[in-house]
């Protein structure tokens, strides 16, 4: 898949709205190329494990015969070919997640104005109703010493918002997985349900003791 191919329809989609759809588009086209990357790292492999910098040459200068050459220097343009079009779609994918948080970000604030004029017209106090942010996910464990507990994360917590996913375009949990793969050492801004009090969290991906970026594992909630 070239370049040009990879960012075809998400140009089509930055030039309306952005839909949820799309984002899965963008998710799916993803993962192919991140299925071709294996698939040509695994012919590589199988040239007595040739990785992408080893010399193809003896040392006399001549091709080596040990391996396919023709093979070796094919998976390799690939590999780069697809490495490129893979960080293209992720940034696709980051920047479809933040238009659809803005929207939807603009959505509640305009639903928000009109409950309040709506409650101030009838002369009443306006108070939490169906535009009350939501949570669409739970911590279920907390490893000790990881980021989640750094930030101050516990089990129990609800989440309403996790960076640019919340309720409304929140899917599965690959669309966590995404926006932590694009924020490895930057803070985000996390909001939690405890004890049905709101609290605003900084959490920052990074490498721990423990595996993947977070230490923490998280539940979908049924909606």
């Amino acid at each position: 898949m070239s370049g040009k191919e990879a960012g075809g329809s998400a140009d089509g989609a930055r030039g309306g709205q952005v839909t949820v759809a799309d984002v899965q588009e963008l998710i799916r086209r993803k993962e192919e190329l991140e299925e071709q990357i294996r698939a040509n790292f695994a012919v590589l492999d199988g040239q007595k494990g040739v990785g992408m910098n080893e010399p193809l040459v003896d040392c006399e200068g001549y091709p080596r015969a040990d391996v396919d050459l023709y093979q070796v220097r094919t998976a390799r343009h690939n590999i780069i070919c697809l490495q490129n079009d893979h960080q293209a779609v992720m940034k696709q994918v980051e920047e479809a997640l933040h238009q659809l948080h803005a929207r939807d970000k603009e959505k509640q604030a305009r639903d928000l104005a009109e409950a309040q004029q709506e409650a101030a017209s009838a002369g009443l106090a306006p108070g939490p109703g169906p535009h009350t942010p939501q949570a669409f996910a739970k911590v279920g464990s907390v490893s000790a010493g990881s980021p989640a507990s750094k930030a101050g994360l516990q089990v129990g917590d609800e989440i309403v918002e996790f960076g640019s996913v919340n309720t409304q375009n929140f899917q599965s949990l690959q669309n966590i997985g995404t926006v932590v793969q694009h924020s490895e050492g930057r803070p985000l801004n996390v909001t939690v349900l405890r004890s049905g009090q709101r609290h605003q969290l900084r959490l920052v991906p990074e490498r721990w003791a423990g595996r993947g970026l977070l230490g923490f594992n998280i539940i979908p909630l049924q909606r």
